[in-house]
């Protein structure tokens, strides 16, 4: 079983986070929620509290296929301040595993220099955070190598069908977008 990370972290966006982790679990992907910030108890942007599987100190990239970063502020920024998350990053992309990241989340792998002379898109007014990235503000998700972006809470359908895609087939993803009415 393909199993993911999706990183929460106080003031994450909802939407994006919680519609990725339902749409991935109905393909019957494993999503293990990774609380940022040392407590497992991790409230949204907008009010709404998760409780997370587990804290980001305890998990090794190693056991995981894909990780999701979810946007939202000020979760984006405390994603983006977590040296813990950064060096996962790094793991991730040597070992070539797919990283996906919505809103304004793709801001953390920009200013780490990932996106260089890739294309990618994010929530607009966050584009000039990609540091290199041919940013696409056509698309509402871009996937270029193991990097795999999109652009906020009303493309987080769209976002999560495309992980699916990616980690089950285009086949599953397409039964399952006709199911959810896509």
């Amino acid at each position: 079983m393909k199993k993911v990370a999706l990183y929460l972290a106080e003031g994450f966006e909802e939407i994006e986070a919680l519609a990725t982790a339902d749409v991935l679990r109905r393909a019957e992907v494993e999503v293990e929620l990774v609380a940022v910030g040392g407590n497992r108890e991790v409230l949204g942007a907008h009010d709404i509290r998760v409780v997370a599987d587990t804290l980001i100190e305890d998990i090794s990239h190693e056991k995981y296929d894909m990780m999701i970063l979810p946007g939202g502020m000020p979760g984006t920024l405390n994603l983006d301040s977590s040296k813990i998350l950064k060096k996962q990053i790094i793991d991730f992309d040597l070992e070539s595993k797919y990283i996906g990241a919505i809103c304004a989340a793709p801001l953390v792998i920009g200013k780490m220099g990932f996106l260089e002379n890739r294309q990618a898109t994010c929530y607009p007014g966050v584009e000039s955070q990609l540091f290199g990235a041919v940013y696409k503000d056509d698309l509402d998700v871009v996937v270029d190598g193991n990097f795999i972006t999109s652009r906020g809470p009303g493309t987080a359908i769209p976002f999560a069908l495309k992980l699916v895609e990616l980690l089950k087939g285009e086949e599953m993803s397409k039964n399952l977008a006709s199911d959810l009415l896509v």
